[in-house]
């Protein structure tokens, strides 16, 4: 009789973790279509920001910025008042954020390639800042999460008052497998490419099937 209610109860725990799980999955997975489909609500925009500035390559690139800066809701969508105006919440509409954001996205790439570091070098400038390629350069040219992790600890956050080094919890599987959930106060985001690259084929696949 134990072993069998030790059974019953197994199943029924298994049951409700299987459900559980299963309900999760797709409350974000719905959650994340919708914040696609706003994303892809500013394609217009995205459009001639791109071919503005010879971005045209790299529309998907902007459209998982977007989803990774704002899910597509507010109003600077691409998170580029600072870079334009040095403080944040300066930009006043969706259409200048993008913009902007697509123009400081295209310095960064530029910079990199002429500094001879990779893409994602550019990605995480766009989070970090400039001065972060010149530290690639310096390091071998490609983006890892370790270099953006010392950058993040060793540069930036002290830079930004930090000096203590002092963490805060970020609640993303990128960060939780890493390093079991943590950023740097004031140190961007040290994940930031390699979450832009997730929804980079997120929107990839949504655009193939759903789009």
């Amino acid at each position: 009789m134990m072993k069998k209610k030790r059974k019953s109860i197994f199943r029924i725990l298994f049951y409700t973790v299987f459900v559980t799980a299963g309900a999760v999955l797709l409350f974000l997975g719905g959650r994340t279509y919708q914040s696609v489909k706003r994303v892809e609500e500013y394609q217009p925009e995205i459009t001639k920001a791109a071919k503005k500035y010879q971005m045209e390559t790299h529309e998907n690139l902007i459209k998982a910025i977007i989803l990774t800066e704002s899910k597509g809701k507010g109003t600077d969508l691409m998170q580029s008042s600072e870079s334009a105006h040095g403080v944040v919440n300066a930009i006043d509409n969706q259409t200048d954020s993008i913009d902007q954001g697509v123009s400081y996205l295209a310095e960064m790439i530029s910079e990199a390639k002429r500094q001879g570091c990779d893409l994602w070098t550019a990605v995480q400038a766009y989070n970090f800042g400039k001065d972060y390629i010149a530290y690639i350069r310096e390091h071998g040219g490609k983006n890892t999460v370790e270099l953006a992790e010392s950058y993040s600890k060793n540069v930036l956050s002290p830079l930004l008052g930090n000096s203590e080094q002092k963490q805060y919890r970020y609640w993303r599987v990128q960060s939780l497998l890493y390093n079991g959930g943590y950023l740097y106060h004031n140190g961007g985001n040290m994940f930031y490419p390699d979450i832009v690259k997730m929804n980079e084929k997120i929107i990839d696949t949504y655009e193939k099937y759903l789009g």
